[in-house]
């Protein structure tokens, strides 16, 4: 499968929200959320988990470093940071969301 990447010189990879939702069909990857607990709490993509210093320093230590990353915040800035940092830690396969959750909610109110 073609994915179209938007970015090419980081280390990690950006996905449009079509693209997203295909690495997550089939690659299954661990999906981060870093916008804050209570916008999290409010609506997240299926099977998010919230991104908080213990699950960081949790991943980095004990990760599954050959697992896919799909990083997303509210546009689509934050998580760009947050992936480069993964990446930094070794982690293979580390994706953010153009757009961010905006993005993705975007999408899928106009589907």
């Amino acid at each position: 499968m073609t994915r179209n990447v938007i970015n090419t010189t980081m280390k990690f990879k950006t996905l449009s929200v079509t693209d997203s939702e295909n690495l997550i069909k089939t690659a299954k990857p661990l999906i981060l959320d870093c916008r804050d607990l209570k916008d999290y709490k409010a609506g997240h993509l299926d099977d998010a988990l919230h991104v908080h210093e213990g699950l960081k320093e949790s991943l980095v230590k004990r990760g599954d470093k050959q697992r896919s990353l799909l990083i997303y915040c509210y546009y689509g800035h934050a998580s760009e940071h947050l992936a480069e940092f993964f990446s930094d830690f070794g982690f293979k396969d580390v994706y953010s969301l153009a757009g961010g959750y905006a993005s993705w909610k975007e999408s899928h109110q106009a589907a």
